[in-house]
């Protein structure tokens, strides 16, 4: 009798991980700067297959728009991510002022997402401004803590 309530038990749950959320579209999540040890990990972008049939036409249609609106010079807004990422990054980790800071970014039509710690509100400031002005950048979404606050952003889950 137990491994038919165990099997029953089973079949039930598997609706929920059917939805397990992934990062379907493979926004870039990289992290920047760790110099703050206990700030939280952000949940990266993560969507259920229900988001990711929601948004897929939207992405389609609005990352095409803007190259025929003569704003992107590549066919796809989102084709820009993986090359913004990277160079977020690298700018992040060269700027003095932001090297005291544990920050995570996530990118996504031209969009950064920035998700973390910094020691002041000034220093998150900077990293807004400094970050809006890397080619290609449309704009920057902060999601930044100071010491004493909570985190402004989805958190990942322990395993």
């Amino acid at each position: 009798m137990r491994p038919r309530v165990l099997l029953a038990a089973s079949l039930a749950c598997a609706p929920v991980f059917a939805q397990q959320a992934t990062n379907a579209f493979d926004d870039p999540f990289l992290r920047a700067t760790s110099a703050i040890a206990n700030c939280p990990v952000p949940a990266g972008p993560l969507y259920t297959p229900e988001q990711v049939r929601e948004q897929a036409h939207s992405r389609a249609q609005s990352g095409t728009s803007c190259y025929y609106s003569g704003r992107c010079r590549l066919p796809n807004a989102y084709l820009y991510d993986k090359e913004i990422a990277p160079r977020v990054v690298q700018y992040l980790n060269r700027d003095e002022r932001l090297a005291d800071s544990s920050v995570w970014i996530t990118v996504r039509q031209r969009h950064v997402v920035l998700q973390g710690c910094v020691r002041t509100k000034e220093q998150a400031e900077t990293m807004e401004r400094s970050v809006g002005l890397i080619d290609d950048v449309v704009g920057v979404v902060p999601q930044l803590s100071v010491p004493g606050e909570a985190p402004k952003y989805p958190l990942a889950h322990k395993q």
